[in-house]
């Protein structure tokens, strides 16, 4: 594999260019100097690109830049950031992490489905100002007696309804077309899903297909008993409806672990009380990071020695 040439656009955990640079030669986009004239002057030279964030667009136009590419290894189980489309047109594989981080973000989904019902965030910090001492903290809303609505079952969605139906909810899912082995009610509609569930939780992939299929009239459906879960992506949810059916108690709570235009979240949704934020850590714990830099560099590996992408995305599917 001496011979590979591999790009880099960001930093990640330090194991990711250390595996990559024993097995290749490794560039290091994110320290030139000049990123533009680095890019000139490697492209014809790079056949496999290493994306480790999300912030970098990989469009067309940027993927093109690089005649000889065969290769995108995403760091992510999202991929809304890269052209897959265009790559699958044009030959080029784009690989991401499924499967590694399934748990982990399904337990984050469950916290904060949990903390925004049960005002839990709020209530510590009750406890920390000191105010127990003057008097109990308030009754909450329960989890029991509720109906989850995930829209979006697929690894990650499973994995949540496994442990929703652990504490005792009914579940019932909306997607692109009903699943032959869900065990679950499917709901043709997202607005007709909201109107029957009480917690809705975000789980599909992003882009242009899904921005703000979470709207206000979604959130009107899930009334004031309703509780939003994004674990997503921030596009998939209309903002501002958002912050809106949260100001007037259109809908209870939501608990947010991504947001629009992350890292900036909106003033007016760190003013609310009844919303739980999260930096998008869904998946940010040690053991499924190390897991999803691992397989990050294997994808790449494994294309170099001639057996193929280990986990390429469906539009860019592999046939040996």
């Amino acid at each position: 594999m001496a011979d590979w040439e591999i790009l880099m656009t960001g930093p990640s955990l330090p194991i990711v260019a250390e595996r990559l640079a024993a097995a290749a030669t490794l560039h290091r986009l994110w320290e030139e100097q000049d990123p533009e004239k680095a890019l000139a002057r490697l492209a014809e030279r790079i056949r496999v690109v290493v994306a480790t964030g999300h912030s970098s667009r990989m469009d067309g136009a940027f993927l093109s830049r690089f005649p000889n590419l065969q290769l995108v290894s995403s760091f992510g189980v999202g991929y809304d950031h890269i052209d897959a489309a265009w790559a699958g047109q044009h030959g080029i594989i784009v690989t991401h992490t499924r499967g590694v981080l399934d748990a982990e973000v399904a337990d984050t989904a469950m916290a904060l489905a949990l903390a925004a019902v049960r005002k839990l965030p709020q209530a510590e910090r009750y406890l920390r100002e000191g105010r127990w001492l003057e008097a109990p903290y308030p009754l909450t809303a329960s989890l029991q007696g509720r109906t989850m609505g995930i829209l979006g079952l697929g690894r990650i969605g499973r994995e949540i309804a496994r442990r929703a139906a652990a504490f005792g909810l009914e579940i019932v899912y909306h997607g692109r077309k009903a699943q032959d082995d869900a065990p679950y009610l499917y709901y043709p509609t997202l607005e007709g899903m909201a109107a029957a569930c009480d917690i809705l939780v975000v789980v599909a992939p992003g882009g242009a297909a899904t921005r703000h299929i979470v709207n206000a009239e979604v959130l009107r459906a899930l009334g004031p008993n309703g509780v939003l879960v994004n674990v997503a992506r921030g596009t998939l949810v209309d903002e501002a409806a958002l912050i809106e059916a949260l100001k007037t108690n259109t809908i209870l709570a939501a608990g947010l672990d991504v947001f629009e235009n992350e890292p900036r979240v909106p003033e007016a949704l760190l003013k609310l009380d009844n919303a739980v934020l999260l930096p998008h850590v869904g998946s940010a714990s040690l053991r499924t990071r190390l897991a999803m830099a691992n397989l990050t560099v294997d994808n790449a590996l494994s294309w170099m020695a001639g057996t193929g992408p280990l986990t390429p995305v469906p539009e860019t599917p592999w046939n040996k």
